[in-house]
């Protein structure tokens, strides 16, 4: 493809993209990958040759993983000057959006005389079967470009491959676990250390953000001086008042934000999340300002729909990571806790106009109509609203009544008490044993084999066989169809279920996920909680 369609495609006086012009090659030739967040999120992977950048949008990203085959739809030829570009592409024009380079390097065909390096290239680029070896910052080793041959008209569709050698990987690869230079340089502490004086301290500095996502049941980091979010009670029945406003209740994970010179991201309970969520936590370190958030961290469907067991086992290729803010609680010195909600969200609304991007995003709502707005989310199957009084202030650590949550779903949290063996093709497990307290006693509330991926189970399995105890964390007898292996109860879990029976027994639940910001102490039946509040409102 000639330069002529890149240039086409672009009006230079409306977007800061190089304008299209030819060099000669080099001693060595360039590559780039790029993190292009426009209306679908790609990564645009070019290869210098021929005095322009060759071109494939590549919609997961490229992988170190042999396995992963990922597809690649070549594009028009890009500028080599292309090679250096990052920033915004303005609304309205060919590819809106962000534009971050995510890596770079040198390359080389896989075999060549060294006088015909960008023959032998653009000759297996004409063949479809292009070979060569990346010496990047992420991208090292041998790939290759195949191109598939199709049916379809459109002709473009390649297939990025890691060749097997000693830069290749057998886990799970996702590109989205690894920040873009720019941000991976924004996210460590760099500098050389400055002349103190013997009577100056050393300042505690932000811990670098990791690039590889740890693994879900990783070691947690608890931190010891952290905000205790304000807490929701709950009702059975949506309502309207004029006086309230109504949000979505997004089904993650509850999370507060503190940003500026030391960022702090962590759970309800002050278990770190910045190695858990490196996308969130590389977007917050962006923001320079002293703000305290409060949100919900939401793994997205491809219909953008909120999917609690996603965010468990998230996949970038499956869902996009999101951090719903719905509250702030400082911004600089002043302190917003007392001012009203209304005010306290007008002033989030403004400031996180000038964070603009997809990742951090405000969490609206709507205002008096609460029986209109849960049966719209109802219809979306969603997890279900929270209501909130608009004149009150921010109590920490609070449950209080002037926050209402009002579930779609009938959910509940539940500890594991055990585990039973597994039967037929099962690996790991059967069943999960579930209790929750009453009274500071642990009581069965049923048994769940299902809503289980062989990754979850295996995942479980490993977490749990830490737990393995002798004695059963229930008073009472419990009958099982098999076997039960019992376990300290420590681990919470999500269910749904069809419904619950007086004793308090749920039938036909579902496991949906671990609930890792819960302590098992507070877990109870979600019926009887509502019981008991209604009682304290009286």
């Amino acid at each position: 493809m000639a330069l002529k369609l890149y240039s086409e495609k672009r009006n230079f006086k409306n977007t800061p993209e190089p304008t299209a012009k030819k060099v000669k090659a080099g001693k060595t030739l360039e590559f780039v990958v790029q993190r292009h967040n426009a209306s679908h999120l790609h990564y645009d992977f070019r290869l210098e040759m021929g005095g322009v950048l060759k071109s494939w949008a590549v919609p997961k990203g490229p992988s170190l993983n042999p396995k992963h085959k990922r597809l690649a739809m070549m594009v028009e030829d890009h500028p080599y000057e292309y090679r250096k570009f990052e920033g915004e592409i303005p609304k309205g024009n060919y590819g809106a959006g962000t534009v971050e380079i995510w890596d770079k390097g040198t390359y080389s065909p896989l075999t060549s005389s060294q006088n015909k390096v960008e023959t032998q290239l653009l000759k297996e680029l004409k063949s479809g079967n292009l070979k060569f070896v990346m010496k990047g910052e992420k991208l090292k080793g041998e790939f290759a470009l195949v191109k598939l041959k199709t049916e379809s008209k459109r002709q473009n569709e390649w297939l990025l491959i890691k060749h097997r050698d000693q830069y290749s990987v057998d886990e799970e690869y996702s590109s989205e676990a690894y920040p873009s230079l720019t941000a991976q340089k924004d996210s460590k502490v760099t500098g050389k250390a400055k002349k103190e004086s013997k009577a100056t301290t050393v300042q505690k500095k932000t811990p670098a953000i990791t690039l590889n996502r740890p693994g879900r049941f990783s070691k947690k980091v608890h931190l010891e001086n952290y905000v205790k979010p304000m807490l929701a009670k709950e009702t059975d029945v949506p309502f309207d008042n004029p006086s309230w406003i109504f949000e979505i209740k997004w089904d993650g994970y509850r999370s507060i934000a503190e940003t500026g010179k030391d960022l702090k991201f962590y759970s309800r309970n002050g278990i770190s999340f910045l190695d858990q969520y490196p996308e969130i936590a590389v977007e917050l370190k962006k923001i320079k300002s002293s703000l305290i958030l409060d949100g919900e961290v939401t793994a997205l469907d491809k219909d953008g729909t909120p999917n609690f067991q996603l965010l468990q086992n998230f996949d970038p290729s499956r869902a996009a990571l999101v951090y719903y803010v719905f509250d702030i609680l400082k911004k600089d010195d002043r302190n917003l806790t007392m001012l009203p909600l209304e005010e306290r969200k007008e002033i989030l609304r403004e400031t996180l106009k000038s964070i603009n991007n997809n990742v951090i995003r405000y969490s609206d709502h709507i205002v008096g109509e609460g029986k209109k707005f849960f049966a719209l989310v109802s219809e979306k199957n969603m997890e279900g609203i929270i209501a909130k009084n608009a004149q009150s202030d921010y109590v920490e650590g609070a449950r209080t009544s002037n926050w209402i949550k009002i579930k779609n779903h009938k959910g509940q949290e539940a500890v594991i008490a055990g585990f039973t063996e597994p039967r037929k093709s099962r690996k790991y497990f059967g069943s999960l044993v579930l209790g929750v307290y009453e009274g500071g006693s642990l009581k069965y509330s049923g048994h769940t084999g299902t809503g289980f991926s062989d990754k979850t189970l295996k995942s479980l399995y490993d977490q749990l066989s830490a737990l393995v105890t002798e004695i059963s964390p229930f008073k009472e007898k419990i009958k099982t169809n098999m076997p039960v292996t019992w376990v300290k109860p420590k681990l919470v879990c999500n269910v749904k279920f069809a419904e619950m029976t007086n004793e308090g027994i749920m039938r036909h639940p579902v496991f949906m996920g671990l609930r890792e910001n819960k302590p098992a102490k507070e877990v109870m039946n979600e019926k009887k909680k509502k019981v008991n509040q209604l009682l304290q409102n009286k």
